[in-house]
This record gives C-alpha cells, sequence and structure tokens, in this order.
C-alpha cells in the first residue's frame, strides 16, 4: 500500500466547504481553557462538516496561533460563534429549535451507543431533529445549570480507572457517532 499525498485526497477549498451540506450539529464548548483543545475541536468538526461551534465563557477564539496549530485551518472552515456563557448558547439553540445534550456523567444520563436506539428517545430528536453537543471545561466539565437547561445527558462508557477523558478525544467521539447515523 501506498500513503496518499495530500494532493491526490481531493478535499473541499474552504469556499467549497462554506457551500456543502453540514452535520446538522452544532458544538458548544463551555469554558474549555485549553487552545489546543479548542484547534482540536475545530479539526475535528471540519473533518465532519459540522455546522458549528459555538465557544463559550473562557474558551477563546480565533484567530490565536495556539488554536491554529491544532486546527490547522479548522478555524477558517467551520462557523463559530462567541457567548459570554453557554447558558446563553443553549437558550439560542433552544429558540432555534436544537435538542442539545450536555456530555457528562449525569443521574439518567444516555449512554452514547444507545443515542439512536434507546425506547425513550424514541422517535429519536438525535435523528429527527437539529442537534447541539456541549462539552464541557478539562476538570469540572459542563456547567450544572448549563445541564439543567439541556434536553438530555450523553455519556460515553468507560472501563478504566479514570473517570473522564480529554474533551477533545470526547469530542471526537461524539461528532463520529452523529456522523455514522446522520451522514454515512
Amino acid at each position: 500500500m501506498r500513503k496518499l499525498r495530500t494532493i491526490e485526497m481531493n478535499r473541499l477549498s474552504v469556499s467549497e466547504f462554506k457551500e456543502a451540506d453540514k452535520l446538522p450539529l452544532i458544538v458548544v464548548l463551555d469554558d474549555v481553557r485549553s487552545m489546543y483543545n479548542i484547534g482540536s475541536v475545530f479539526r475535528t468538526s471540519d473533518a465532519f462538516r459540522v455546522e458549528a461551534v459555538y465557544l463559550c465563557g473562557i474558551t477563546a477564539t480565533p484567530p490565536h496561533p495556539e488554536i491554529h496549530k491544532t486546527a490547522l485551518g479548522g478555524e477558517d472552515s467551520v462557523d463559530w460563534r462567541y457567548f459570554p456563557t453557554a447558558r446563553e448558547a443553549v437558550d439560542e439553540l433552544h429558540r432555534q429549535g436544537y435538542f442539545v445534550y450536555a456530555v457528562e456523567q449525569c443521574e439518567g444520563s444516555t449512554k452514547l451507543q444507545h443515542l439512536f436506539s434507546e425506547a425513550r428517545l424514541s422517535p429519536s430528536p438525535a435523528t429527527t431533529a437539529k442537534c447541539a453537543v456541549v462539552f464541557g471545561n478539562e476538570v469540572k466539565g459542563v456547567h450544572q445549570e448549563v445541564v439543567d437547561l439541556c434536553d438530555g445527558c450523553l455519556e460515553i462508557p468507560q472501563f478504566g480507572t479514570k473517570h473522564s477523558m480529554n474533551v477533545s478525544v470526547t469530542a471526537g467521539i461524539v461528532i463520529w457517532e452523529f456522523a455514522v447515523r446522520k451522514m454515512l
């Protein structure tokens, strides 16, 4: 096997990306402090043509060299908005008709692998509505007041000794699950 060169991959230009159909998913970052994590979320959002990224609170905004280092231009292709708080972002998403999930370990949370098949979500808002997912701060997670505003909580099952994963890794897993169900 031969690795493909970048030119052989037929990737979209930024202008083509802006015009292309998007995954009907908005990613919300609630006080994410690492610019490398922010950049990584932009890069993953570009890979799966996520509709937009909402940056909230202390979450840094482009342009910034540290965001660009991991985003590699994803911050230019993916639409983004800034909100002073994630609460304001969730309120705006609800006004626009989005079903909003916090990605957090909560009582009654839905395991990610059951999101599209669990009876209590049938017909699943995840497959029939515009959705948003809220990812939290690297230490404190999603603010409780934001969790309280969400329509549900998603949890990625974990089987090791740690209680959490890096926010950019978590975002990649969740975005992939939505992409598989909605686009592929």
